[in-house]
């Protein structure tokens, strides 16, 4: 377990506890942060958008191609370089203390 910290759409910031295997759509929900994940964490909606600190995204698996198509398609007004979807980023210990941004909503 660590620690994300993470931004909500309102600026404020919370300190989650990183779950092992967890994406960080399902911790960014169970905290009862405004992510809607419609389509489950199925890849299909980019309710779970978020954007993740630009330091640490070297230490992230880069995203799929189905990923950025979804990112592209569904969210292209808000996109940015370090854009990436909270179903498609799982916890990691080596993720301990990274920092993300809940994007604002489609």
């Amino acid at each position: 377990m660590g620690i994300i910290n993470a931004i909500d759409r309102d600026g404020s910031e919370h300190r989650l506890e990183g779950r092992e295997r967890s994406s960080f759509m399902e911790i960014l929900k169970r905290a009862g942060l405004s992510v809607e994940a419609l389509c489950g964490g199925s890849c299909q909606c980019a309710t779970c958008h978020m954007y993740v600190d630009e330091a640490w995204l070297d230490k992230l698996k880069p995203p799929t191609d189905f990923e950025s198509a979804t990112l592209e398609g569904e969210a292209e007004e808000i996109l940015r370089p370090n854009s990436r979807l909270g179903c498609q980023v799982r916890w990691e210990e080596e993720l301990d203390g990274i920092r993300i941004t809940v994007a604002p909503e489609l």
